[in-house]
């Protein structure tokens, strides 16, 4: 399985292939937002992939709309709820002052 790393709670999780990334973090105990329930209407559960983004799912047209109007938005953002884990690990970051737990 592959494992999905959170920056910078320094937790790690291994996930079966095709979790969120939404998913890995509560596995992991990861506090991300999500206030639309994971549906691709807001912004709340954006990230930022610092490893593996070619092994996660292509982005949607839908989430490539959400995720451009993401607070600190930049190349490697992703919404969390949409992308998908592939065959290899990840490691992601949570942008700003949502770090949570």
């Amino acid at each position: 399985m592959p494992k999905v790393t959170f920056i910078p709670h320094q937790r790690a999780v291994d996930v079966p292939r095709g979790s969120s990334i939404l998913q890995a973090a509560e596995a992991a105990g990861v506090e991300l937002p999500h206030n639309c329930g994971g549906v691709c209407a807001c912004t709340t559960c954006h990230v930022w992939i610092e490893a593996g983004a070619a092994t996660l799912s292509g982005i949607s047209e839908r989430e490539d709309d959400k995720v451009g109007e993401a607070m600190g938005y930049r190349p490697g953002s992703r919404l969390g709820c949409q992308a998908r884990v592939g065959s290899a690990d990840v490691v992601v970051r949570i942008p700003g002052n949502r770090v949570g737990h």
